[in-house]
């Protein structure tokens, strides 16, 4: 990346840091439709008290900020609209750091109750719940895009093995409900499988570039689409409303039109749309876009620095890149050429580092759950997206291809218990601690291969020396008696046929029908002291009690190189 890139990159994000609250909730373009084209404020009018209502976006990537503001600023004047029930598949907060959100709506009785798959990031919403002014359930995102996919058929329940055996099971844990007072529930325990539902969409809300002056949608320049069709045709099938937000009005061109105007009744035009955080639509970037064909490594370069800037990316020590070195060779021996991946946050983002430096990537599809294929998956504020993507689903396509040909998935966790249980969903006792099951469920569903990739212990100090792991000060261990959460289900994993290891800093765990089995350890390591003693789960060693030790190249990064088995 050169000077210039690099100028570029920081007047972008200085200027959306001192512009990101500006909007205008009242414009309307000149000579536009007046029968199609509205303000902000008109449109959050004719949402009616009691609505239910669902909004489309990931992250960072088309978040239809001008319709948070416009409900924030109605509400605010006239107390209308409220009681909302509100349902977001894909996170669409900020963790209270940024404006534009939904956190935008954080007023007790603007809305009642919130359905989300990742709700960590709606930080406002957890406040609210803590306080007793909101009811939370959460869903996966697979299930809740699929239900939305079938509402605009008419259908509104679906019947699913994702999720039995873990805390969505009524069963096992409490299902949808997040908030103890929460007064419905919403997957149903039947057989072998749970049966999800969710309340009949009355609007939908999403964001995407373009109009033209006839009200036809076009997706192009888009980051993702996640559930733009599927929640615009569920509301047009209930007899609800559809309303949509732009950054301009384009000239008709019936071979591009993404969603036609039949099912959209209103539009906003938001000359500030983003193409995602950061990055306005009218500037688009199109490394981000299908068809970009951008230099991936001068993409890489750019995103990384605009995270630098942005302090979202953390910055990684030797430990936790040889912890990243561990995951990825052991993601060589399990993958292979062609397989479908999906790499999770985090520590996995490093595996995916990993594979792109060593040039493996171009061997692998690499997915999201926001229907994004191919390419190299995007970073911190640009999570969801990918650089030069192949193409461009909704999310329900997406969770479709899961379920019959996701072959691996590197994924992060907060806890593992002697079951091989697995809790990425709830990091303690408070609403605010809460973070949802997301697409989780549905990905350790469909892969083959399951990498679980983390921390053996919180609050550790840990540093290499001479090649060897070197715990400085212990921490609290992950490895647990009993998860507080089951997200994912060991017992399930292992009935299903799948292939499940946890690599940790202290080494690699493989599930089996015993147990958790240590597989390998790091030089340094003294397996009865820092494992065996510290670990409150069950951790086995092999019969001849003889455990592997990582290769030295792998935790020094000295000759390391990742390559596919001869």
């Amino acid at each position: 990346m050169n000077i210039a890139d690099k100028a570029r990159i920081i007047y972008q994000v200085i200027h959306w840091r001192l512009t990101w609250n500006k909007r205008d909730t009242s414009y309307v373009p000149p000579r536009a439709n007046p029968e199609k084209f509205i303000s902000a404020l008109d449109a959050a009018a004719l949402i009616e008290d009691g609505a239910t209502v669902v909004s489309s976006g990931m992250a960072g990537n088309a978040r239809c900020s001008i319709f948070f503001w416009g409900i924030k600023e109605r509400f605010q004047a006239e107390q209308h609209p409220r009681n909302l029930t509100w349902i977001s598949v894909g996170a669409q907060g900020s963790r209270g750091r940024a404006p534009g959100t939904m956190e935008e709506m954080d007023f007790p009785g603007l809305m009642t109750r919130f359905i989300g798959g990742h709700v960590e990031t709606s930080k406002a919403q957890l406040k609210l719940a803590d306080a007793g002014h909101l009811e939370i359930h959460t869903l996966p995102q697979g299930e809740m895009s699929l239900l939305l996919e079938s509402q605009g058929e008419g259908v509104y329940e679906l019947e699913s093995t994702t999720g039995v055996g873990t805390f969505l099971d009524p069963r096992v844990g409490s299902g949808s409900p997040v908030t103890p007072t929460s007064t419905m529930q919403l997957v149903e325990a039947r057989g072998d499988k749970l049966a999800y539902h969710l309340p009949k969409v009355e609007v939908a809300l999403f964001s995407c570039p373009y109009a033209d002056s006839e009200g036809n949608l076009y997706f192009k320049h888009a980051s993702t689409i996640t559930e733009n069709v599927q929640t615009a045709k569920a509301a047009h099938h209930n007899g609800g409303l559809v309303m949509a937000a732009v950054c301009d009005i384009i000239p008709k061109n019936e071979a591009e039109i993404s969603l036609e105007a039949k099912y959209v009744d209103k539009i906003v035009v938001n000359p500030r749309n983003e193409q995602t955080g950061s990055v306005s639509q009218r500037k688009y970037w199109p490394m981000l876009a299908v068809g970009g064909n951008v230099d991936t490594q001068r993409a890489v370069d750019m995103l990384k620095f605009a995270n630098g800037i942005l302090k979202i990316t953390p910055l990684r020590g030797p430990v936790e890149n040889a912890l990243a070195r561990l995951a990825s060779s052991l993601f060589t021996q399990a993958a292979k050429r062609g397989d479908i991946i999906n790499i999770g946050v985090g520590l996995p983002e490093e595996v995916c580092r990993l594979l792109y430096e060593s040039g493996l990537y171009t061997d692998l599809k690499f997915t999201s759950e926001t229907g994004v294929f191919g390419g190299l998956p995007t970073p911190g504020i640009f999570f969801g997206a990918a650089i030069n993507p192949e193409r461009i689903e909704p999310s329900s396509w997406m969770f479709k291809l899961y379920r019959e040909k996701l072959s691996i998935a590197v994924l992060g966790y907060l806890q593992v218990d002697s079951e091989g249980n697995v809790n990425v969903s709830k990091r303690g006792p408070r609403m605010l601690d809460y973070v949802g099951p997301g697409g989780f469920p549905n990905i350790v569903e469909g892969a083959k291969t399951i990498i679980f990739t983390g921390k053996w212990m919180d609050g550790a100090k840990m540093s290499l020396s001479d090649g060897q792991l070197v715990i400085d000060q212990p921490g609290k261990c992950k490895f647990i008696e009993k998860v507080d959460q089951i997200t994912f289900s060991g017992k399930e994993a292992l009935k299903a046929g799948k292939q499940v290891y946890y690599v940790s800093n202290v080494g690699v765990f493989k599930l089996t029908e015993q147990g958790l089995l240590l597989i390998k350890v790091m030089p340094g390591v003294d397996i009865e002291k820092d494992i065996i003693a510290v670990s409150k789960a069950t951790i086995l060693l092999p019969e001849d009690g003889q455990v592997d030790v990582v290769e030295r190249s792998i935790v020094t990064g000295e000759n390391f190189k990742l390559s596919w088995p001869d």
